[in-house]
């Protein structure tokens, strides 16, 4: 296995699992299960942890990726930064689109769905964080 995969698995499986973690927090005890009214919007409480833990989850990433797994990218920080971002928001709309389907249309427990969510977007992230967002030069 080459290094570089092997440090994106660590760093990733090791935000992923904060991930899950914080999802899990977040939709048991922080919003209870029950809808959050944000005065122009009321979420539905597995669409909100999934918002509210991005940002937390999206810098944990960022900085993983950048110091360790691809070191050798000789992009500026401030475009690994945008390009990651660019990454992370489709990452976010695949999860809203399959924590959707998952949860809303087949009725399936959000942890759950939230995982099932996580496998499918760590092939996307993967691909699109090693060729764009830290891609080394040539």
């Amino acid at each position: 296995m080459p290094l570089k995969t092997y440090r994106y698995a660590v760093c990733g499986g090791g935000n992923l699992v904060f991930d899950i973690l914080l999802y899990f927090v977040f939709y048991h005890f922080i919003f209870a299960k029950q809808n959050v009214d944000l005065y122009f919007l009321v979420l539905s409480p597995h669409i909100a942890s999934l918002f509210f833990v991005f940002p937390i989850t999206f810098t944990t990433g960022f900085l993983l990726n950048k110091y360790i797994t691809f070191q050798d990218s000789t992009l500026g920080a401030s475009v690994q930064f945008f390009r990651y971002l660019i990454v992370g928001l489709g990452a976010m709309l695949l999860s809203y689109i399959c924590l959707k389907l998952f949860v809303d249309v087949l009725g399936f427990y959000p942890t759950p769905s939230r995982m099932l969510t996580i496998l499918i977007t760590v092939i996307y992230s993967y691909l699109l964080q090693s060729k764009f967002s830290f891609k080394a030069s040539t």
